[in-house]
């Protein structure tokens, strides 16, 4: 039985240096993805991450940290992230992201919603980095996934 996987990649017109710093920096991983966090991503770290949903919260163990190629973590719900940076150009970043570990019966609309969310993770982080403001696309996808929430639709 194969366990369905979310992926997505983008194009990011900096380089390797500021978009793999984007994710270790908790400032500007807070100013595109997170409301908030414990400490910066890094060599077996293991840190609090607070979602931009409401009541959204994660413990995030790093399991491979390679600077500027790779990040690796695990989501305490046994989900596994991996972030792969490689150099595109001399001034652009490929940002390829991989999640598995989807299990049961709602795998498949979990990968799916993983695949969304990283997707509009990373459009919102091209976002920043090239015009040095967020266009609030993660922001605005917590606001929906909250008014659903709350209104059931």
């Amino acid at each position: 039985m194969t366990h369905p996987t979310a992926a997505c990649s983008m194009l990011i017109r900096r380089p390797v240096a500021d978009v793999f710093g984007a994710f270790v920096d908790p400032g500007t991983i807070t100013s595109f993805w997170l409301e908030s966090t414990t400490g910066p991503l890094a060599k077996g770290a293991r840190v609090a991450w607070r979602f931009l949903v409401p009541g959204a919260t994660e413990t995030v163990t790093v399991t491979a940290f390679d600077d500027q190629k790779r990040i690796a973590f695990d989501w305490s719900d046994g989900i596994s992230v991996d972030m792969a940076f490689q150099a595109f150009s001399e001034n652009a970043t490929r940002l390829s992201v991989q999640a598995s570990g989807f299990r049961g019966q709602s795998a498949e609309a979990s990968a799916v919603n993983a695949t969304e969310g990283f997707t509009i993770v990373l459009c919102d982080l091209k976002t920043l980095l090239e015009t040095g403001r967020s266009a609030n696309l993660v922001r605005d996808k917590a606001e929906l996934i909250s008014a659903r929430a709350k209104t059931g639709n």
